[in-house]
């Protein structure tokens, strides 16, 4: 509950000063709409279901992308981290991908496959040398370095990977939805500022954010449950 508060109270007491200067007359009704005529409106795109819609658009482009891109992304940065060959063939290919700007490297499981690659790369970089010494001396091949010694020290920093993934994937998908504008929560800010519905405008980025930071959540959730000698993190 603690963890909870903590999480909300800062929206939430910035929508109250929103609301409070609508009701003022401090912000114009045009550009800032009060939270509970945006609430209304939300509630109407519910019911017609459009919201609903947009948002399993999203979720769909983004879940698609970042599943099967994390999953490339983290056998190659296991077999990068765990080969020096394989780390000098990929390395330069894979900084060049993550300097390119990110709208072009479609489709979406590239964006997601970079960051993964290269966090998990990393962390087996820095796993303590004595652990895979013990390892070995106790007769550990390859294969079980990597299950036993490699990925269990990695997946820290393989979340903190994920985590970063998935809200690169989350943002490319949206942006490539106003670009190209059919179903989604893009398409919904594109068409709102194109006919100048505010209201729908603000809903469609809020939406947005709070499917962020749900998606960030339940990643952080998954993370206390699957690696427990970190939930005091």
């Amino acid at each position: 509950m603690t963890r909870v508060v903590w999480s909300v109270w800062l929206p939430l007491a910035a929508l109250a000063a929103w609301q409070a200067a609508a009701m003022a007359g401090l912000a114009s009704p045009l550009f800032a709409p009060a939270p509970t005529l945006l609430a209304r409106s939300a509630a109407e795109m519910v019911r017609s279901g459009e919201l609903p819609a947009s948002i399993a658009a999203t979720l769909a482009r983004t879940a698609g992308g970042f599943a099967i891109g994390s999953a490339i992304g983290l056998a190659a940065g296991l077999l990068m981290g765990s080969l020096r060959a394989a780390f000098r063939s990929f390395d330069p290919i894979l900084s060049a991908l993550n300097a390119t700007p990110k709208l072009i490297l479609l489709p979406l499981l590239l964006i997601v496959l970079v960051v993964v690659a290269i966090h998990t790369a990393d962390a087996i970089h820095h796993v303590r040398p004595a652990w895979v010494e013990l390892a070995v001396n106790y007769g550990a091949d390859r294969r079980a370095l990597v299950r036993h010694v490699y990925l269990p020290a990695c997946l820290p920093q393989v979340f903190t990977g994920l985590r970063l993934a998935l809200g690169n994937a989350l943002v490319i998908a949206v942006s490539c939805e106003l670009v190209s504008p059919s179903t989604g929560l893009g398409s919904v800010i594109w068409l709102a500022w194109q006919t100048f519905s505010i209201d729908r405008l603000y809903i469609a980025i809020l939406t947005t954010a709070a499917l962020g930071a749900g998606l960030h959540g339940a990643l952080r959730l998954a993370e206390r449950r699957l690696l427990p000698w970190k939930a005091g993190d």
